[in-house]
């Protein structure tokens, strides 16, 4: 960039970046741990799987777009 220090926006667009893919990343593996628990792979009842598919699925799709509509760029 020409004429300005714009570092620190850049540092903090990455760090928000990592930050939501890896929620992403964490839901996936809660879901795949849900359905390990569903197809009886672990030593847990069948019912734990439920509400580990619906946090994952809710971390994978719904916080990542409140927290971008959270840090979006105000207008100018």
């Amino acid at each position: 960039m020409i004429g300005g220090n714009d570092g620190g926006n850049e540092d903090k667009a990455r760090g928000r970046y990592i930050i939501i893919n890896a929620l992403r990343l964490s839901g996936v593996a809660i879901i795949i741990l849900g359905l390990l628990i569903h197809e009886g792979l672990f030593d847990l009842p069948q019912w734990i799987s439920w509400p580990l598919l619906a946090i994952g699925l809710i971390e994978v799709f719904v916080t990542p777009q409140i927290l971008a509509r959270m840090w979006r760029t105000p207008p100018e």
